[in-house]
């Protein structure tokens, strides 16, 4: 087994619905990272996924629940207990290894984290960036959170994925605040104000955290609505 395909297994077997690798030569000047020298260290990012729990996400409507803000945080660190495994491994390689956490931000004004875990999840083959931004995987849709490592080892990269979304509509006529603004991309967006009235999005959630029981910027209305992952009726049974 070629060290890539290991590391993935290795990422399975910890807990991970999907595991990508990415390569970081590919990334520019587009992908700001805090702090800026951030990625010169390493050549290859790690993406992972858990699948969110479907009763939990269909059971939004057009506000989150607190089920699904437990869940969330329960997944984020799920995703950090996963990304604390993989560190393990990678670095008993013998190679240089990061984790960037699941769902920290670092830029608080700009409401940005280290790195994009999205950026890097569509570069690694997790899925494709749809008109949400969110990345829609093939298996699970948007039901998915995600986390990134970065080391110097030097695995074999999967390929980025090209939008699918299509003439869909259905993610831009369920968003509450209308942040969605229905604009096809073959691969990635220029920015977030491409896709989103993002403003509309930042302050939609910064509602939705104060609400009883939430305490977390979140909606989850776009991931619910997706025809990407839903469960079929097949499935619930």
């Amino acid at each position: 087994m070629d060290p890539a395909a290991e590391l993935k297994a290795f990422c399975a077997e910890s807990g991970a619905d999907l595991a990508g690798i990415a390569d970081l030569s590919l990334f520019g000047e587009a992908w700001r990272t805090i702090p800026g020298d951030l990625l010169l260290p390493y050549t290859r990012a790690v993406s992972v996924a858990i699948r969110l729990n479907d009763a939990i996400m269909d059971a939004i409507d057009d506000l989150p629940t607190p089920a699904y803000a437990e869940h969330y945080r329960a997944v984020n660190t799920d995703l950090d207990r996963l990304t604390t495994r993989i560190i393990g491994w990678i670095s008993g390689q013998g190679y240089r290894v990061r984790a960037v956490p699941a769902s920290k931000i670092e830029d608080t004004e700009n409401l940005l984290g280290a790195v994009s875990h999205k950026a890097i999840a569509r570069m690694a083959g997790i899925g494709w960036q749809g008109k949400s931004l969110l990345i829609v995987s093939l298996e699970h849709g948007p039901r998915i959170r995600l986390a990134t490592v970065l080391t110097d080892m030097p695995l074999a990269p999967d390929r980025p994925m090209e939008q699918r979304c299509g003439s869909c509509s259905e993610c831009t006529n369920a968003c509450p605040a209308g942040a969605i603004r229905n604009i096809s991309a073959k691969g990635r967006y220029e920015s977030r104000e491409e896709a989103l009235f993002f403003s509309r999005c930042v302050e939609r959630t910064l509602v939705n955290s104060k609400l009883p029981g939430i305490g977390a910027r979140i909606c989850g209305v776009c991931v619910t609505v997706c025809p990407h992952g839903k469960p079929t009726y097949s499935d619930r049974k």
